[in-house]
């Protein structure tokens, strides 16, 4: 390994790692604005230039290779100089804008401009002026403010695969534009303003709405999908101002999806803030105590096979333990977690989570997506996917309708014939597998929440073994899940008992008079016609499509007014954590189910959250180890039997409304608006 000198100190590198990473392994800290440690490097900003010895002039750190016996000084008379004429030459055209800049205290320009700048400058001529840019509704463009170090071309070009912006024209007539004027297109586009260091794009939502020193911060976790992106949640009296992402190599590195980032400005409306019952045909407010009271008199002499339980995609996993526990207590095995169906099993927990891990994906050199368009199921999923792509040696191919992945995928084929080819190794794609030293499929809610779902499965762990997928330190088979919910429901066992229902019957026996309550716990997503009939519980925090069928009202908090476990798709342990209180009256869910057992004559044996979690751990021990994507031990699921021939159907039409907040959400309603401008535009239709 190269040995180099650094502030006369004698290091030990890696070989093939820049001058500028070396001085970080030293503990030497090196101002930059374009080089950026997942991006490819630009060189164009000249900010980390250091001296070199026997080189007659600065050198760029970020593009300078390291060699055996080089001397490098980082704080040397030539080193300050070069970046305190740098950073003179930046702030030629930069507007003297802070105090009203959204960037303010959180600005790269302004910590160096402090450190490594000049007290004055020598340029007189006027300032150039650059004309703003229509990004869409997320973010706001100042491009006056850009010093055109082109993070974010390459984040969008490398990172997003949406190659949408780059340079335009030359010398000082430079512009970062969309070349052709339109509002970008991707699902992760708000990473750009995290990657902006100076400014030139800002969140449009949270513009001139608070300032970064008056934010109260609480780490926490993103439940708006399955992946359980580690966020931080920025608040001020009471309410969420924004959410930024945090670093976990393990899950999302440092990025996370606009709709993770944006839609909390749905936390605020359509809130159900107190208790309603429905009297004569109209829900009115009332008292906790009138609400179960009415529930109380409704279960008080129904049976327990006449009760029944369904788990949204939002719930967490002590609630529905909670809810679960006095569904049995009650007589009643009616629970499910499944809302849209999914023909998974809840004993081989193989059989239902991302066994290979999203880091994992990095391994592989082959994959198999059935029935999932991962770019709009799980973003962060499909960006690392592509970085796996980008890095060489990994064929990709699909089964379901077209789509743009954002990376090179062959279409295989439509729906289940396809499948069946391929697990019989009749299929070109099968071949591909067989040669993968580390091939692996994910398989998708379009593929499993159909009638023959469980033909699917199974027809799916047939490939998984019959490919090399199963090996000793490998799993390739993976379960991609849209609700945050839905492994720990499967977890915890919120599924039919010995006898019991699952949402399909539910909603049958409810429309046929066979049930006399039942109980959804934010369950948003399914049939309400089928409940007209049937008094119905909802728990939940906005005002959805449960709330509007509903008999009785309790409201509930959302994922950012709670201490709550949830489990992501890959079966990891994760907590949110309470950063605002819930408005009004609402509390936490699994207290209001524990206080609702106390009315109903069936009280709970929990009074806190960790004599609660600790029966979550009796249940299932996997919720005894947090933060870990625990090993399967792999085994049969699935039904094996004729799949039908019908094409697989991807789940998620618009990927800015999925759940009860993002629906209430204003800026996801401009998303949607303007996604269907644009899809208009390319097909001719609203569709």
């Amino acid at each position: 390994m190269p040995k180099l000198t650094i502030d006369g100190v004698e290091v030990e590198v890696e070989p093939g790692i820049t001058v500028l990473q070396a001085c970080e392994t030293a503990g030497v800290e090196i101002p930059r604005f374009c080089y950026h440690e997942r991006l490819s490097i630009a060189g164009n900003c000249r900010m980390c230039l250091v001296e070199m010895e026997k080189s007659p002039k600065p050198v760029a750190s970020c593009a300078m290779p390291v060699a055996d016996g080089m001397v490098i000084l980082t704080h040397s008379e030539m080193a300050v100089k070069a970046r305190r004429g740098v950073m003179e030459f930046l702030l030629i055209n930069h507007p003297l804008d802070c105090p009203i800049c959204d960037q303010g205290g959180e600005c790269d320009l302004q910590d160096q401009a402090l450190f490594y700048g000049f007290d004055r400058t020598r340029f007189e001529e006027p300032k150039r002026s650059v004309e703003e840019k229509d990004f869409g509704p997320l973010i706001q463009t100042f491009m006056t403010r850009c010093i055109h170090c082109t993070r974010c071309v390459r984040f969008a070009t490398e990172i997003a695969g949406v190659e949408e912006l780059g340079l335009t024209g030359r010398g000082e007539d430079v512009e970062i534009d969309t070349y052709v004027e339109k509002a970008l297109g991707s699902e992760l586009s708000g990473n750009m303003i995290d990657l902006c260091p100076v400014g030139a794009l800002t969140s449009k939502p949270y513009a001139f709405t608070a300032r970064s020193w008056e934010l109260g911060k609480t780490e926490s976790v993103d439940a708006l999908d399955a992946v359980g992106s580690a966020i931080r949640v920025d608040s001020r009296d009471g309410e969420v101002m924004r959410i930024l992402p945090r670093l976990n190599e393990a899950v999302n590195e440092e990025w996370i999806s606009d709709k993770t980032r944006f839609a909390y400005d749905g936390l605020r409306r359509q809130r159900l803030d107190r208790p309603y019952v429905r009297r004569d045909g109209k829900l009115e407010e009332a008292s906790w105590d009138e609400a179960f009271a009415a529930i109380a008199g409704q279960l008080e002499d129904a049976p327990g096979q006449r009760i029944a339980a369904i788990a949204g995609d939002l719930a967490d996993c002590e609630s529905m333990l909670a809810l679960k526990d006095l569904m049995a207590a009650l007589g009643s095995a009616n629970t499910d977690c499944r809302q849209d169906g999914a023909r998974i099993e809840a004993g081989r927990r193989a059989g239902y989570i991302f066994n290979t891990t999203i880091a994992g994906i990095e391994q592989a050199d082959a994959c198999l997506l059935i029935g999932t368009n991962a770019r709009f199921e799980a973003p962060l999923i499909n960006a690392r996917l592509r970085k796996r792509y980008l890095a060489g040696g990994f064929s990709v191919g699909f089964v379901g309708p077209e789509v743009d992945l954002t990376y090179r995928a062959e279409r295989l084929g439509a729906g289940p014939k396809t499948l069946g080819e391929i697990a019989e190794g009749e299929h070109p794609f099968a071949r591909v597998l067989d040669h993968a030293s580390h091939p692996m499929l994910i398989i998708g809610q379009g593929a499993l929440a159909r009638p023959d779902g469980a033909q699917v499965l199974a027809t799916a762990r047939a490939i998984a073994e019959e490919t090399g997928m199963i090996a000793d330190g490998w799993n390739g088979f993976n379960v991609l899940h849209l609700a945050a919910a839905r492994v720990g429901g499967l977890d915890i066992g919120f599924v039919p008992g010995e006898g019991g229902l699952d949402v399909a019957a539910i909603l049958e026996a409810a429309s046929s008079g066979g049930l006399d309550a039942v109980y959804l716990l934010g369950a948003d997503e399914i049939d309400m016609a089928g409940l007209a009939d049937t008094f119905v519980i909802y728990q939940g925090h906005n005002g959805d499509a449960g709330a509007e069928a509903a008999d009785v009202i309790l409201p509930g908090a959302a994922y950012t007014e709670k201490d709550a476990t949830y489990v992501n798709t890959e079966g990891r342990v994760q907590y949110t954590r309470l950063a605002v209180f819930p408005p009004g009256e609402a509390r936490e869910d699994w207290k209001i189910v524990r206080a609702l057992s106390g009315v109903l004559g069936q009280t709970l044996a929990y009074d806190d959250i960790g004599a609660l979690r600790a029966r979550m751990a009796e249940v299932n021990r996997i919720f005894a180890a947090p933060d870990e994507a625990q090993p399967a031990e792999w085994g049969a699921f699935g039904t094996p039997g004729e799949m039908d021939p019908a094409p697989f159907a991807y789940p998620v039409e618009n990927f800015y409304m999925t759940d009860p907040i993002t629906r209430a959400s204003v800026t996801m309603a401009k998303c949607t608006e303007l996604a269907r401008s644009v899809n208009k535009d390319k097909t001719g239709t609203d569709g």
